[in-house]
């Protein structure tokens, strides 16, 4: 009789019990769902105050607004200055991070600018934009950025710094150029750090969108959410938070998928495994 193959190579390698590690972690995101949405269902019923509509009629309030085109038409206003926050945030945070994670010229000329932008009162700067550069686009943009890029550059630059210096030295050894040292080790190595900066920054720009809309110029989903408490309809006031949160979440989702893409050898684990 030939002996029994010591493991399956067709068995799933990673798993708790007789649930896959991916399953696991999708039905944990529904139980937390779950527990999130049925607590918000219970304490609008409850209620716990007569400005906390519960969660089914906040959705209803939200499928009224998709159906009508209010929630469309305001995104069409919100994502305007979002993206390009976003996207100026992201390319200009990562090639600044880069430099000052590299260089200790660079480090000591702007770690101190991010700081002092990370740790600045948005609030009390919103009216100094305003009177510079007008209620316009030009405004809401430098918010978002304010909020976005000081978190991405400062998380890249202590990323790039906290690169094994081992892993450049053996990059030298087998006479690799500076650019290939940083586009193959450097920024790598650095990548769940960097995409947690991202993360983190993209997060605090959709926070800088919101609040431009409501301290600047009312438009978009801020419209939504000043006009709906100023006439007392609660539901849709959640309903226009809600779907910010929403729209917020699916990106870092799509942005957590981008970086297994990328970077398939930096696979992220679970602390109970």
């Amino acid at each position: 009789m030939p002996p029994r193959p010591i493991c399956d190579a067709a068995a799933p390698q990673f798993t708790t019990g007789n649930i896959p590690m991916p399953n696991r972690a999708t039905l944990l995101k529904i139980l937390s769902a779950v527990l999130l949405f049925g607590s918000w269902e219970i304490a609008g019923r409850i209620p716990v105050s007569f400005a906390f509509p519960t969660f089914l009629e906040s959705m209803e309030a939200l499928y009224r607004m998709a159906t009508d085109g209010t929630l469309w038409a305001a995104y069409a206003e919100t994502l305007q200055p979002l993206i390009v926050g976003v996207a100026i945030s992201a390319v200009l945070g990562i090639t600044i991070g880069l430099w000052v994670g590299l260089s200790d010229f660079f480090n000591w000329l702007f770690s101190p600018i991010f700081i002092v932008m990370q740790a600045a009162p948005l609030a009390a700067l919103i009216p100094l934009l305003v009177l510079a550069y007008g209620i316009g686009l030009t405004s809401k943009v430098l918010v978002v950025c304010i909020m976005a890029m000081p978190v991405i550059v400062l998380n890249t630059a202590s990323a790039v710094r906290n690169t094994p210096e081992s892993m450049k030295e053996m990059g030298r050894a087998f006479l690799a150029s500076d650019l290939a040292i940083i586009l193959k080790i450097v920024i790598p190595a650095a990548s769940p750090v960097i995409f947690a900066g991202l993360r983190l920054g993209i997060s605090a720009g959709f926070i800088g969108a919101i609040l431009a809309e409501l301290k600047i110029t009312p438009t978009g989903v801020g419209d939504i959410i000043t006009y709906s408490r100023s006439i007392a309809d609660y539901p849709s006031m959640y309903a226009a938070i809600f779907s910010i949160i929403l729209l917020a979440v699916l990106f870092l989702n799509l942005l957590e998928k981008t970086e297994t893409v990328l970077f398939k050898g930096n696979q992220r684990g679970y602390v109970s495994d």
